[in-house]
């Protein structure tokens, strides 16, 4: 339902297992150049009915050489499209071209020096020498005569390769991410002066065709429903429709009493007041306390609060009369993580709760009409449709809500003093400017009593402690936690026990990702 991704040129990512092969599809398309994730048994025919103009070759952990390595068709190198190999990319093109790969003395990992052997092609206005980041343990060890080199570590003699003949070129290293000092560079060489790039992608774009298909799609007496949960995604799912159908949106918030202070009320004011939607509250904090009276196992607590989430919609979506839709803030990760993009990519990695996540037995069609985008793409997206910064830059919130962040069982006592822990954490660190530093903040609340002293009364029943947790991560799929200014956590802690009764204690969870997880449970 995004823009009409064959009206645009298209540089597509073949997926062969890197960590990084999504970060390589947004730094694409931060060169506004649209870009698609797909698998390694994608066809040429599929990719010339995308329009594409260039392809890459992402990284991955295998060694070309193992049995069962994942390899892609070779008519793709038969295309004539320009072809950037990164890593195990590299490796891969080198290998079907005649080039010899076999396992290097040492693992390569790092920041490492690159030194150019000239400057042309796609490393044209790169210095003679800079910095990359390296991270493989094989290497190709004989480019034959069908490859230049163009440059070479100590421990890499062939670390950036371009074929004689061929728009084929190749980096052992990894352009996409931040410590490859001039990454960025190399990427738009690669775009523009290889591929021919127009640079004709833009999310403005994005917004008027989608609202264009969304009026199209809907007829004038259908109605669409979509799940408001406060969060990004959701929000700019249901702004963008709004612009499109107008008061034949119906938006459903279940308040589940698991929320954050405050919550409830931004999503009334942003699109009752602001849009005027039609926006319907459910009240069932009462049902689910219920449901997880006495419950401790976090995926236990998970498993319900989505079975009661999905009955409380039902039973309030059967009150809506001529709903034929549903729609779903699916985001492109999400897709590719699900196994449902192109060509089988990352097939199953996990299943997400907005990817055909409730019950076929709703009756509705989805609508998602942001599936091609990602996260940073969204936020600004929903700033286009006059969104409210505090629910465009939101950090991540968990669906279950605070129930996973108060270890063991779920309290209305234990609600309250976490909902004003976290208002305390969060109200500090925009105040402080720390807001837009930090990737997520937390506060947990820990099933540990300890002695405490409150003036001079010993504390200790009905006293808990406060964790609190700040990450910085691009991707989530790794993270550490951030170095944040002392003066700032001894505000929060003097803040939280002095104002919430029923902490005596905090601490500062200093844990990265991994081995530990962002949130607590």
């Amino acid at each position: 339902m995004a823009a009409d991704v064959a009206k645009v040129q298209s540089v597509a990512v073949v997926d062969f297992g890197s960590q990084y092969t999504q970060l390589i599809a947004r730094r694409i398309r931060e060169h506004n150049v649209h870009s698609l994730i797909v698998g390694p048994k994608v066809t040429p025919g599929e990719l010339s009915d995308l329009n594409v103009v260039g392809i890459v070759f992402s990284g991955g952990p295998s060694s070309v050489y193992a049995e069962g390595a994942p390899r892609c068709d070779a008519s793709l190198l038969e295309m004539g499209v320009p072809i950037l190999g990164i890593c195990y990319g590299m490796q891969l093109v080198c290998q079907m071209l005649g080039s010899e790969v076999k396992a290097s003395r040492g693992r390569e990992y790092g920041r490492t020096e690159l030194r150019l052997a000239g400057r042309g092609g796609f490393l044209a206005h790169l210095p003679q020498r800079t910095h990359v980041w390296m991270s493989h343990g094989d290497v190709v060890s004989v480019s034959g005569d069908a490859f230049a080199v163009l440059a070479e570590t100590d421990s890499c003699p062939f670390a950036a390769v371009a074929h004689r003949e061929r728009p084929i070129v190749g980096v052992q290293f990894h352009p996409e991410v931040t410590h490859t000092q001039e990454g960025s560079l190399i990427i738009r060489n690669f775009l523009f002066d290889m591929c021919g790039c127009r640079g004709d992608w833009h999310l403005g774009d994005v917004r008027s065709e989608s609202v264009k298909a969304l009026a199209e799609r809907v007829g004038p007496d259908e109605r669409v429903i979509c799940g408001l949960s406060g969060g990004v995604d959701s929000s700019v799912t249901a702004a963008l429709l709004h612009e499109a159908i107008g008061d034949r949106l119906v938006c459903i918030f279940v308040d589940n009493g698991l929320l954050r202070s405050g919550e409830v009320e931004l999503v009334e004011l942003t699109f009752r007041d602001h849009f005027h939607a039609d926006l319907r509250v459910v009240s069932a904090a009462d049902r689910f306390l219920s449901k997880l009276d006495g419950v401790h196992d976090p995926q236990q607590k998970r498993t319900i609060i989505g079975h009661e989430f999905i009955e409380v919609f039902k039973d309030e979506a059967a009150k809506v009369t001529n709903a034929k839709y549903l729609a779903q803030g699916t985001l492109y990760p999400d897709v590719i993580e699900s196994g449902e993009g192109l060509g089988g990519v990352s097939a199953g990695i996990k299943l997400h709760h907005n990817v055909g996540g409730l019950p076929a037995e709703l009756g509705f069609e989805l609508i998602e009409p942001l599936r091609d985008l990602f996260k940073d793409e969204v936020r600004v997206l929903g700033e286009q449709l006059g969104l409210p910064h505090a629910i465009c830059w939101r950090h991540p919130f968990p669906g279950p809500g605070l129930a996973v962040r108060i270890i063991g069982p779920v309290t209305s006592k234990k609600l309250d003093i976490l909902r004003q822990v976290d208002k305390i954490v969060i109200d500090e660190i925009v105040a402080a400017g720390w807001y837009g530093k930090i990737a997520q903040a937390l506060a947990a609340l820990l099933p540990i009593q300890t002695v405490g002293v409150m003036g001079d009364d010993r504390t200790y029943e009905d006293q808990f402690v406060a964790a609190v947790r700040f990450v910085e991560t691009t991707d989530f799929m790794t993270a550490d936690w951030v170095r944040v200014d002392q003066e700032l956590l001894a505000r929060i802690s003097s803040r939280i026990m002095n104002e919430v009764h029923g902490v005596n204690r905090v601490v500062y969870d200093i844990s990265s990702k991994p081995p530990a997880t962002i949130e607590w449970e």
